[in-house]
């Protein structure tokens, strides 16, 4: 598979899975809630919290798809890295507050891996001179 293939294909599940777990948080809270590593969740009121992750993370979605839609496989890398701090965030959010470290490490920073590996092989690919246009390859077969 080619740095490219790998790059849309990281980008693309990570897509996939980001908007699973934030449409999650905003149809079902309760249910996937328990599942993110802290030793205890919002009650009450508080549960408007679990509507912001749902938010951030449908968004997040939402934006990778947008600039894997749009060709913008520069802009998606660079998008990439800073996505990447997110769940690096929510990995130090949950060992701050005595959550599981395996879900810190084993979720959060997995995940953070992931899309900071799919962040690098795109602006890998940009340096490299792997992502021409159409426009391109016609005018080097010319």
């Amino acid at each position: 598979m080619t740095v490219s293939r790998t790059a849309t294909a990281l980008s693309a599940l990570g897509a996939a899975f980001i908007l699973y777990i934030g449409l999650s948080y905003l149809i079902t809270p309760e249910t996937i809630a328990t599942g993110f590593g802290l030793p205890t969740w919002p009650q009450g009121d508080a549960v408007a919290f679990l509507n912001l992750k749902g938010v951030r993370d449908t968004v997040s979605g939402l934006l990778i798809i947008a600039l894997l839609a749009a060709r913008q496989r520069f802009a998606l890398g660079i998008t990439m890295l800073v996505l990447a701090l997110i769940p690096a965030g929510d990995m130090l959010t949950v060992l701050s507050w005595d959550g599981s470290p395996a879900a810190a490490f084993g979720i959060h920073g997995f995940t953070a891996v992931l899309v900071a590996l799919a962040g690098g092989l795109l602006l890998r690919e940009h340096r490299t001179g792997t992502n021409t246009t159409v426009d391109q390859r016609v005018a080097v077969a010319a």
